[in-house]
């Protein structure tokens, strides 16, 4: 990874008021079951200043300190712990490899803090980081205020660290952008690699199995979320993540997915026929949406609004369903199409930064990443709909950057127009 964290925590340090000290907690191991975790996950921002992956790690960076700026706590080494859980870097690691200028064992974190903070105006640490640390904070002031009389001051303010350090992470420099291609390369292998897999009979999970295979041949050791392979009727279901139903001849499959490189995600969506040829109704859809994923598109660019793609989706999909008689009167494409367009993308796969600013849609700008995901959905059953229509999930989602004069799609390959996805799964 070619990322210059210092730089990173320079940017964040001269952002902050000074005599401040920053606060960052590391991700806590999650338990899935007895003695078994899921697949440790640093957080996101705490990597995106460090570069460590490590849990029971705290983050210090004090700006305005004569000496150790970046005060790093980890784990120790320890052999017994090693040869059972995997290599810990330790302090002496924390400093030679990840740049801290000093790091203790965590272990002292509740000795060593009040210390650290002591004299400091301001604390800013994550109010939206579900690793909380409100409670350590409030007990490490505590124990600065029971030293007053020796000498000690406490903070006097907690102020939020989110909006600056979001605002930093929703633009992306030339090194993220190409790290976030290659998660959208790896992701576009995958997606052509399923559609030249299925058959009907398969079970989505079978696909779904293409899917990690790919990604992980690719370098990417993680999906950056649960991935959707939903078939039939389940391609309705905006979130669907059981993925253990029969793929029936005469379908459509809409598979959401997208892999973590580097700690970067991708997220794209494909929808395709489980026997290779859509119906004329399946095909009328998906036009339908297709039109909607381009023409939200190119309202992706500097000076347009971050709704602008989203109130051109709904336009083109109000009018397609209007021409294909599914939209009746009142025009209401909710029941059709009932999400918004895009969200941000980047080390989250929903990734931080604020929609509006000063109560206004905020305006693009190069370097943030987006995606298009416009879509119909369908449901069995669906009041007032014709059945030729009911179990048609459709939906298309592509990676796109703003750049300074339009936008440049990140997943550029991966088969979208109805003749090359026949042709891909005929040939």
């Amino acid at each position: 990874m070619n990322i210059d964290f210092s730089a990173r925590r320079k940017v964040l340090s001269d952002k902050v008021l000074e005599d401040s000290v920053i606060v960052l907690s590391s991700s806590s191991p999650k338990v899935r079951n007895s003695d078994a975790d899921f697949p440790y996950r640093q957080d996101s921002s705490f990597f995106y200043l460090s570069g460590f992956s490590e849990p029971d790690s705290l983050l210090v960076i004090r700006p305005s300190a004569k000496e150790n700026q970046f005060v790093m706590f980890c784990r120790d080494r320890d052999p017994v712990r090693e040869q059972w859980d995997g290599f810990r870097a330790g302090q002496e690691g924390a400093v030679s490899e990840f740049g801290a200028d000093i790091a203790y064992s965590y272990s002292d974190v509740n000795e060593l803090m009040p210390k650290l903070m002591d004299g400091a105006k301001n604390v800013y640490y994550s109010m939206s980081s579900p690793n909380g640390i409100e409670a350590p904070l409030s007990d490490w002031i505590a124990t600065i205020r029971a030293n007053t009389r020796s000498g000690s001051v406490a903070p006097q303010n907690l102020l939020s660290l989110d909006f600056m350090l979001h605002e930093m992470r929703l633009k992306k420099s030339p090194d993220e952008i190409a790290i976030m291609k290659k998660a959208g390369s790896i992701t576009t292998d995958a997606h052509i690699k399923a559609m030249e897999s299925v058959r009907p009979g398969m079970y989505e999970y079978q696909l779904e199995a293409e899917y990690l295979h790919t990604f992980m041949q690719g370098g990417a050791r993680h999906p950056a979320y649960n991935s959707i392979v939903g078939g039939g009727n389940n391609a309705c279901i905006l979130h669907y993540v059981e993925n253990n139903s029969v793929l029936n001849d005469g379908d459509l499959v809409l598979v959401d997915a997208g892999c973590e490189y580097e700690h970067y995600a991708s997220d794209v969506t494909r929808t395709f026929p489980v026997n290779g040829k859509f119906t004329e109704e399946q095909k009328s859809i998906y036009e339908v949406v297709l039109e909607a994923h381009r023409q939200s598109m190119a309202e992706v660019k500097p000076g347009n609004q971050w709704n602008s793609p989203h109130d051109k989706s709904v336009e083109v999909i109000t009018d397609g369903l209007s021409d294909l008689g599914l939209l009746k009167g009142n025009n209401d494409y909710t029941k059709f199409y009932m999400h918004r367009v895009g969200h941000w993308l980047g080390m989250d796969v929903h990734d931080v930064g604020d929609y509006k600013v000063d109560g206004k849609w905020r305006d693009l700008e190069p370097g943030m990443v987006m995606t298009i995901e416009p879509g119909i959905y369908i449901l069995d059953g669906l009041e007032g709909v014709d059945d030729k229509w009911q179990g048609i999930g459709i939906r298309v989602e592509d990676d796109v950057l703003v750049t300074e004069d339009g936008f440049e799609i990140l997943t550029p390959d991966a088969p979208r127009e109805v003749s090359d996805i026949e042709h891909l799964m005929n040939s």
